[in-house]
């Protein structure tokens, strides 16, 4: 179930019974307080005013959970949200066991549940390492790197990119891990930015032909270009799907102790 969804239903059930209890439960003990101070003789007094005055339960976890609730939604929709990082198709840039946090508002603020964008801030821009729901399942979530904007012409063969007619510069830094000697590591200039990716030389990989982005959409890739399952295959990304930008990496755990030595900023 969408977590989400979960945390609004929560905010909400909890937020109506504190409502209620404000407006009409608690004038209505204090009500029969007052009756029974004014009623019960000495010595009943005092145990037939705590069951005048006592909350139900579920007022009683109303009131403790729904503040929390409340800043958890709030920080969670609009401001940060922390994710970890399933699958390699980041690499080197995230690795599996990676979390991160993703800033919210960078492209604007968005409801929760549906998603859908009512304060505009900033676009995507190229290079962007972004979190976005999967178009064909919308209730997954992906981060791959933002490489195509609205109206970009790409073109990927021979894993060379091209942006717009132009090749995307890359250059080779080392030939990867002992444990995968087959892996390239090379360092790309896209945009502005620099960043690392991996090339599998004996892997042909998908070719992409000349398209264009359409309006409201971007292309995505993973930075381990050959193991990345991306807009090379499923398509574009509607700006509709975005959820954030990642910008860093908090903590690394893999199953043993978490280590927070791989702290980072995301390029």
């Amino acid at each position: 179930m969408d977590f989400s969804l979960m945390l609004v239903v929560a905010v909400a059930v909890t937020g109506v019974i504190w409502l209620l209890d404000l407006l009409w439960w608690r004038p209505a003990r204090q009500q029969r307080l007052a009756t029974v101070e004014a009623g019960t003789t000495e010595g009943l007094g005092e145990r037939a005013r705590e069951q005048a005055i006592k909350e139900p339960w579920p007022v009683d976890y109303a009131r403790s959970f729904f503040p929390v609730l409340l800043v958890v939604l709030v920080l969670r929709s609009f401001l940060v949200e922390p994710f970890q990082i399933p699958s390699g198709s980041m690499r080197p840039t995230l690795e599996i066991g990676d979390f991160i946090l993703v800033n919210k508002f960078a492209y604007g603020l968005r409801l929760p549940v549906i998603n859908t964008r009512f304060v505009e801030v900033d676009d995507p821009e190229r290079g962007d390492v972004m979190v976005f729901r999967f178009p064909d399942e919308p209730s997954v979530n992906f981060i791959k790197r933002v490489v195509g904007l609205p109206g970009d012409r790409i073109r990927y063969e021979d894993k060379q990119l091209f942006v717009n007619g132009e090749a995307v510069p890359k250059r080779l830094l080392e030939a990867g891990p002992v444990k995968a000697p087959t892996e390239l590591l090379m360092a790309e200039q896209l945009g502005e930015r620099e960043h690392r990716l991996y090339n599998n030389p004996r892997d042909p990989g998908p070719q992409v032909r000349e398209l264009v982005v359409p309006q409201g959409h971007y292309f995505t890739m993973g930075d381990n270009r050959d193991h990345s399952n991306d807009s090379r295959y499923w398509g574009f990304v509607p700006e509709e799907n975005i959820v954030g930008k990642a910008f860093a990496v908090w903590m690394h755990w893999d199953g043993g102790l978490p280590s927070f030595t791989s702290v980072r900023r995301i390029q």
